[in-house]
C-alpha cells in the first residue's frame, strides 16, 4: 500500500494575478485547448459484458423504493432514472466492479434504489439546500485542461454543523457539476483549500467514510483528479485515518500541494489556488445563476432523451453535446487516415442511429433518424 506523504510544499504557487474584473456566475465552458482524454476502445468480451448488462436494464419492471428489508413498495423507473442510466453509466460501473457482470447488476441497482430513498431527484432542490452554502462553501466554476468541470471546497467557510444536511449538500453539488460536464467528459476535478481551516471545522471520521462510502459506491470513476493545496496537520492526520479506506484506483488521483495552473488554466482557476479568476462569493448572484445554468442543462439533455425515444443506454456524448450541428464538410488539412473504430466512444450524431441499432434491440431507425434530423433543426 502507497504510505501517505506530506509534501514539502505548502500551498499552490502564487501567480501573478491581472486586473480581470470580478466575476460572480460559473464558467460555461473550458478554454479552446482543453481536451478530452480518449479512452480505450473495448474489448470483445467487454463488449459482450455491456450488452448483458444492456438487456438486463431494459428487461427491468420495477425497483425498491427504499433499502429497508422491511420497506416492500415498488416503482417502476422514471423518465429520469431511465436517463441517467445511460451507455457510459453501466461502463463506469463495469470498470468499479472489475467488469464482475452479476456485481455491476447489483450496484447499479443499489445506487438507483439509493438516488430515491437519498432524494436526489426530488428532496435535494437549490431552496433546500441554499443555506448550507450562503458562505460559497462549494463553488462550480471553471474546467481543467481535460474539460472536466471543477468543484471546489473550502472547508474554512463552514457554516453549519448538521453533519446529515452537509453530505446532502455535498451530493447536491456532484449533481450539478456532473449537469455541467461536456460532450465526451464524464469525470470531474474537485478541488480542496483548507486555508484557515479549523480542527472544529473538519468533518468527523464517521462523516467522512460515510462521503467515501458515497462517492465510490454511487458516482464510481466519477473523480478525474483531485487537487489539495494549504493542508494543517490536522487535516494529515484526518487523511492517514481515512486512506486506508479510500480506493487504490482513487490514490491516484490525488494530487496534494502542487502548483495547479499545471492541471487547471490560470484564465480559470481561482487565485486562492494560483489562478487568475477573481470569484468573491456572492450568494444572491451565484446561486440563481448556477442552477438557472443547471437546470437549461437538464432539460437539453432530457429533451434529447425523449426525442430518441427514451432508450436505456443513450450515449451521453450525445445527450451533452453543445449543438446538434455537424461540422463543416470543408477540411483545412489533408484527411488523416481512417482510425481503428473505438467501441467505447459514441459516435458523431451523423452514425448514432447504427448505434442505437446495436444498444438497443428492436429499435426503429427510421424513426430515429428521422427524430434526430427533427432535433438538429429545431436547434438551428
Amino acid at each position: 500500500m502507497p504510505i501517505l506523504k506530506k509534501s514539502s510544499r505548502a500551498s499552490a504557487s502564487p501567480a501573478a494575478v491581472d486586473n480581470t474584473e470580478c466575476i460572480y456566475v460559473p464558467l460555461a465552458a473550458p478554454v479552446p485547448e482543453a481536451v478530452t482524454p480518449r479512452r480505450a476502445g473495448l474489448t470483445a468480451e467487454e463488449q459482450e459484458k455491456y450488452n448483458s448488462l444492456l438487456e438486463h436494464f431494459n428487461s427491468i419492471g420495477e425497483l425498491p423504493v427504499s433499502s429497508k428489508a422491511d420497506e416492500k413498495a415498488t416503482a417502476p423507473l422514471s423518465d429520469e432514472e431511465k436517463a441517467w442510466i445511460t451507455r457510459e453509466c453501466l461502463l463506469r460501473y463495469l470498470r468499479a466492479t472489475k467488469w464482475k457482470l452479476a456485481d455491476t447488476c447489483k450496484r447499479v441497482e443499489g445506487t438507483l434504489v439509493w438516488r430515491r430513498e437519498f432524494g436526489v431527484y426530488d428532496k435535494l432542490t437549490a431552496e433546500y439546500i441554499s443555506p448550507e452554502n450562503e458562505t460559497g462553501k462549494q463553488l462550480v466554476m471553471g474546467y481543467d485542461l481535460a474539460r472536466r468541470p471543477c468543484l471546489y471546497l473550502f472547508p474554512s467557510r463552514q457554516n453549519t454543523k448538521g453533519p446529515e444536511r452537509q453530505v446532502q449538500h455535498l451530493v447536491y453539488s456532484l449533481e450539478r457539476v456532473i449537469d455541467m460536464m461536456p460532450s465526451g467528459q464524464d469525470t470531474l476535478a474537485l478541488l480542496i483549500d483548507f486555508k484557515d481551516a479549523t480542527s472544529s471545522k473538519n468533518p468527523s471520521v464517521g462523516t467522512g467514510r460515510q462521503v467515501l462510502h458515497i462517492l465510490q459506491t454511487h458516482y464510481p470513476e466519477r473523480l478525474g483528479k483531485a487537487l489539495v493545496i494549504n493542508i494543517p496537520w490536522f487535516v494529515w492526520t484526518f487523511l492517514k485515518i481515512i486512506y486506508p479506506f479510500i480506493d487504490p484506483l482513487t490514490r491516484e488521483k490525488l494530487v496534494f500541494s502542487e502548483p495547479l495552473d499545471k492541471y487547471v488554466p490560470a484564465e480559470q482557476l481561482d487565485v486562492e489556488f494560483g489562478g487568475k479568476v477573481r470569484f468573491p462569493y456572492d450568494h444572491a448572484k451565484y446561486w440563481p445563476a448556477l442552477e438557472s445554468m443547471c437546470k437549461a442543462k437538464r432539460e437539453l439533455y432530457m429533451r434529447r432523451w425523449r426525442d430518441l425515444g427514451g432508450p436505456i443506454g443513450a450515449p451521453e456524448e450525445i445527450l451533452r453535446a453543445e449543438t446538434d450541428e455537424q461540422p463543416p464538410a470543408e477540411a483545412t488539412e489533408p484527411a488523416a487516415p481512417a482510425a481503428p473504430a473505438d467501441a467505447d466512444a459514441a459516435p458523431p450524431a451523423d452514425s448514432y442511429v447504427a448505434k442505437m441499432a446495436a444498444l438497443s434491440e428492436g429499435s426503429d431507425v427510421d424513426a430515429v433518424d428521422a427524430k434526430l434530423g427533427d432535433l438538429a433543426v429545431a436547434d438551428k
